[in-house]
Parts: structure tokens; C-alpha cells; sequence
């Protein structure tokens, strides 16, 4: 089997509700989801999902290989761009390239990937994870009930503006999922909006009635004396590493102590989440994927010791993907269709139009201008 050609579609998801971070919130319930399928001369085809800009240089490095050595495949693609460097949106085209060939080295053996890569159970523990800093405290209740309601006891909150206001909410979060557990473990984002102490002043006022299981991403993703001097000054475990580009950036912040729970995002592929959790596990640190559509690490992850839980971010898929597993008693229940279990309806995404436009000026994925730089962290 070889790898002929590639097809690159988009389609959109509809959350029912806007979503955001302490940086910014999307200007529509839809967001754009980057759809990447492979061909090869057998028939078989692979899919991968996340943005894909640099799929026509990066495409080379695996064009008339056997998707099969995918692990392999994924060095040379790394091979083919290191003088230029790897990380951002080249990073992310590697990784939907990558994903689309452990989908065909699935496929291939006619298995899900989840028993490809070796694992002996098809539910992956996760927590609920509503992106919600735009929801008033009414909206934020009805969702995290949804949640409750398939048996989530752990969910994460954004914030980062308002110590009282995520106190309230982060208190209504474990009113809800108490149904579920005595104690439901509750994670506080911050999305690089502090600095290191901007970050111990707020968390220590939330632990004042709060028992946060982890901050995370309380100041810049690089900044490893940041992250451990946060570390020191909370009681909250230290969680991060989504934002991470290659396995090389994990290590001054291992080096320097300063992560008690190790990410990855789920758009860098399967190898290099297979990779970093093995690093971690060496470090006898848990390592968590970061959700993304149809939750695609979540094979990986049932592969892996040292997996703790999958961000659940919806319970919806994209408009023409159909997905096979279910969300339910807290987490993933993984199905047996081969490969990651996506179908692609290619006439349903024609018919759902990319909302792609002009650059956003703001907005969840822009930095806004004095982040990080406010003694007192306000609105």
C-alpha cells in the first residue's frame, strides 16, 4: 500500500453557545474544523483533522511511502522541514498528516486504531471541559448538568478575570457534579493570561475555598522558571503543554520541575502524543490530550499507562463527520469501526460553508495586549 494523493476539505462545528478563554471569545457558535484525507493505491483512505496550511511542501516527505510506518514517516516529515524549523502551523500539518496515516495503518489491519496501538480497554476517563468563560452563570449551570448527566465528576473552568466570578462559578461546577462523586476534581484555565504573580495571588485566593486539582497554563507556555515558581506558591498541581510544539520544548520545563500534569494538544498527531506520554511516564508524570473534534488522541490514549483524562469539550461532531464512539459515564467509550472511527460525508461538506475569513483582531486565539502585565488581574 502506498500513499498517492490528498484531499483538504473543511467543514464546521455548531457548539450551540459561544466559546472562548481568558484571552478572547470566537464571534460565532461555529468554528471551522480542517478535514485532511490521504489516498493511497489500495482504496484505503486516511483521515486526519487540524489545520493543514503546509500539506503541499510537507506532503513530499510521505508521498509513495506505506502509511503503515507511520512512527517512521513522521521523522522524515520532521526531516524534510528542520532547517525552516517545525513548530506552529507547519507543526499542525504534520500532525493531520500524521493522524491520517495511523488512520490507514488501522484500517489496514481491518482493527480500530485503539487495538492497533496495543490497548486492552475501549473507555478513556475524561472530564468535562465546556470552553465557557462567555456563558453567564444560568448557561453555565445547564451545561455542566448535561455533563453530570453522563456521569462526568471532574470538569475544567475557564477564567482568569474575575477571582469572585470564577469562585462562584468553579462552587456551582462542584454543586452540579456532586451527584456524581463526594469530591468532583476541579481544574482551573487560565490560558497564559498571568504572570508568575498575577498566577499565585489568584489561585491562592480560589484554594481559600476551593480545592483546584490543577492550574493550567497559569503563565507563558515556554516559561519553565514561571511554571515552577507557581508550582511552589499553590497547592494545585501545575498543568501544561498543549501549546507545545515538538517534544524537544517539554524538556526545560521537566528539567526545572515545573509540570504535574503533562499535555498534549490533540491536532500534533498520534506519534508525537505516543512520545511525549512515554517522556512523561519516565518522569512518573501523568500526561492528559486536549480535546479536539471526534477526540482523535483518545486511542492513543487508551494505549498508555500513565494516561490520566481526555478534555471533553461536546457531545456533537462536526457537520459531515460521523464518529464512532460515545461520551458516556464520564469519559470515551471507544468503538470498533477501523481506524479512528471517522466517516466522511464529502457532499455534507460541501454544503456546510468555511466561516474562514479576514485575520481576527481578537478573540481566544489572539494575545490580548496588557495579558500579563496587570498587578491586579481584572475585566
Amino acid at each position: 500500500m502506498k500513499v498517492t494523493g490528498y484531499r483538504s476539505r473543511t467543514t464546521a462545528h455548531d457548539w450551540g453557545r459561544l466559546i472562548g478563554d481568558a484571552n478572547g471569545v470566537m464571534p460565532d457558535t461555529r468554528t471551522d474544523v480542517p478535514v485532511l484525507i490521504l489516498e493511497t493505491d489500495s482504496g484505503l483512505e486516511g483521515v486526519g483533522l487540524g489545520a493543514h496550511p503546509d500539506v503541499e511542501r510537507v506532503f513530499h516527505a510521505i508521498d509513495g511511502a506505506d502509511p503503515r510506518s507511520a512512527p517512521a514517516l513522521y521523522d522524515r516529515m520532521l526531516n524534510q522541514v528542520f532547517k525552516t524549523g517545525h513548530a506552529g502551523a507547519t507543526f499542525g500539518t504534520i500532525g493531520a498528516i500524521d493522524m491520517a496515516l495511523w488512520d490507514l495503518k488501522a484500517k489496514a489491519a481491518d482493527e480500530p486504531l485503539w487495538r492497533t496501538i496495543g490497548a486492552a480497554d475501549r473507555f478513556v476517563p475524561g472530564y468535562a471541559s465546556g470552553l465557557d468563560i462567555a456563558l453567564d452563570d444560568d448557561a453555565l449551570g445547564r451545561l455542566y448538568e448535561r455533563f453530570a448527566e453522563r456521569g462526568f465528576d471532574a470538569a475544567k473552568l475557564k477564567g482568569g478575570h474575575d477571582v469572585e466570578r470564577d469562585r462562584r462559578r468553579l462552587e456551582a461546577i462542584r454543586a452540579i457534579l456532586g451527584r456524581n462523586s463526594p469530591r468532583p476534581a476541579l481544574m482551573f484555565d487560565a490560558n497564559e493570561a498571568w504572570n508568575r504573580t498575577q498566577a499565585v495571588r489568584f489561585v491562592t485566593a480560589l484554594e481559600r475555598t476551593v480545592d483546584l486539582t490543577w492550574i493550567e497554563e497559569p503563565v507563558r507556555r515556554w516559561d519553565a522558571a514561571g511554571l515552577a515558581s507557581v508550582r511552589r506558591g499553590v497547592r494545585a498541581g501545575v498543568a501544561t503543554g498543549e501549546n507545545l510544539t515538538g517534544l524537544e520544548q517539554y524538556r526545560p520545563l521537566l528539567d526545572a520541575d515545573a509540570v504535574d500534569v503533562v499535555q498534549v494538544g490533540s491536532v500534533w498527531g498520534i506519534t508525537h502524543f505516543l512520545r511525549t506520554a512515554a517522556v512523561a511516564h519516565g518522569r512518573d508524570l501523568p500526561v492528559s490530550p486536549v480535546a479536539y473534534h471526534a477526540n482523535p488522541l483518545a486511542h492513543a490514549a487508551a494505549a498508555v499507562p500513565n494516561h490520566l483524562a481526555c478534555e471533553i469539550q461536546d457531545f456533537s461532531w462536526p457537520i459531515g463527520l460521523a464518529v464512532d464512539q460515545e461520551i458516556a459515564d464520564g469519559g470515551i467509550v471507544l468503538g470498533d469501526l477501523p481506524g479512528l472511527g471517522i466517516r466522511v460525508d464529502e457532499r455534507r461538506l460541501e454544503a456546510a460553508p468555511a466561516l474562514t475569513g479576514p485575520p481576527a483582531v481578537a478573540g481566544p486565539h489572539v494575545r490580548p495586549g496588557r495579558a500579563g502585565l496587570r498587578l491586579v488581574p481584572e475585566r
